[in-house]
């Protein structure tokens, strides 16, 4: 089975940015073609800043929609395009990341916002929920990533390997990138599985043991016959 990346890098050194999408492939490709026919994609100066970026996607983004919404309809297949670009461009202060809708809309991370999602999002959300905030140390927030994926993988048959994870330096603004397929993690998925059962079986009683499990006292003796 062919299986395609999930992350795509633009821009030339030292000004590159990712863009990660869900949804039909045909439209996150025809999205990216009228990106980069409007656009050098591989020349450092194709965007100033990360918010022109964004602006020339939704631009793009909207383009195909207009040309594919009407007969995807028909088909029964919905417009669902969602993308999620961050980098650190040349007039930028900082690092950012915008999450863009199908409608071409956009959100932009900040700290109320520590993480952004898009896909199958509903079974690795509660890790991120919990376990996640704006001053989580990298290799923390790393471990929730892959656990986050982990957990959807395991509960949802339209997720699996092999996995894109990608990091980002604001001091020397440069990405670093690497692919993991499913063998490749096998000691830490041993590891999750063992511990969250134990955890588990670890975890106080709640008051629930009382009114809905069985003492020992309340079990109720076998009648014997009485001897003769």
């Amino acid at each position: 089975m062919a299986t395609a990346r999930k992350l795509t890098f633009a821009g030339g050194e030292p000004f590159r940015f990712c863009i990660m999408t869900s949804g039909l492939r045909s439209v996150r490709d025809k999205t990216i073609a009228y990106l980069r026919q409007d656009h050098d994609l591989n020349s450092p100066d194709c965007f100033a800043s990360l918010l022109e970026a964004v602006n020339a996607f939704t631009v793009s983004l909207r383009r195909v929609a207009q040309e594919d919404g009407d007969a995807l309809h028909a088909g029964d297949l919905t417009f669902n395009l969602h993308a999620i670009i961050g980098g650190q461009l040349r007039e930028d202060p900082e690092p950012s990341m915008f999450l863009i809708y199908p409608e071409g809309n956009w959100i932009q991370v900040d700290r109320r916002t520590p993480y952004l999602t898009i896909g199958s999002t509903s079974y690795g959300k509660p890790i991120l929920d919990r376990a996640l905030s704006f001053e989580t140390e990298i290799r923390h927030a790393l471990k929730l990533a892959y656990l986050a994926f982990d957990s959807t993988r395991f509960s949802s048959t339209d997720v699996g390997y092999p996995l894109d994870m990608a990091t980002f330096s604001s001091e020397t603004r440069t990405w670093r990138e690497t692919q993991f397929q499913q063998d490749d993690l096998i000691d830490q998925r041993r590891w999750w599985n063992e511990h969250i059962k134990q955890l588990a079986e670890s975890m106080p009683d709640g008051p629930w043991v009382d009114k809905l499990v069985q003492s020992q006292s309340d079990k109720i003796s076998p009648i014997r016959e009485p001897r003769r």
